[in-house]
């Protein structure tokens, strides 16, 4: 058993094998995992029923067990900022700031080859979708 508050078996193993500058995609319950993600990339579906589980639940197991070194995020045609980007931004703290993609831009950027995982969540807020850089781990001592 772990001691470390992430147990999927299927994350961890993805996590393991990505590295400094693979990427994560967390996306709500209406992005299209199966035509604009990385088609090499693992993925987990959590989508049990519509709200369980969030984005913003998995995105504060994940920011336990990762560093992350960027983050960016889906924006309206309209420019208007969704809510939840306040949610991303209470999580990553303070340092990070989120990079804003129009939609298909973010398409693009979710299907590209070092996007390592991609989690399918049940997320029902629209525009609930981020796409984490993974950091490195600094050298101990």
């Amino acid at each position: 058993m772990l001691k470390f508050p992430l147990l999927h078996p299927e994350i961890l193993a993805a996590l393991g094998s990505a590295g400094h500058g693979s990427k994560i995609l967390l996306a709500d319950g209406n992005y299209p995992f199966s035509t604009r993600s990385n088609p090499a990339a693992s993925l987990v579906y959590l989508n049990l029923a519509p709200g369980v589980l969030s984005v913003t639940d998995v995105l504060k197991v994940l920011v336990q067990a990762i560093p992350v070194e960027a983050a960016e995020v889906m924006l309206p045609d309209d420019g208007s900022e969704p809510s939840i980007f306040q949610d991303f931004r209470q999580i990553l703290g303070p340092d990070l700031e989120l990079t804003k993609l129009g939609r298909f831009p973010f398409y693009e950027a979710a299907s590209e080859s070092d996007v390592a995982l991609v989690i399918a969540t049940a997320e029902q807020r629209l525009y609930a979708n981020i796409l984490l850089t993974i950091g490195v781990i600094p050298p101990r001592g």
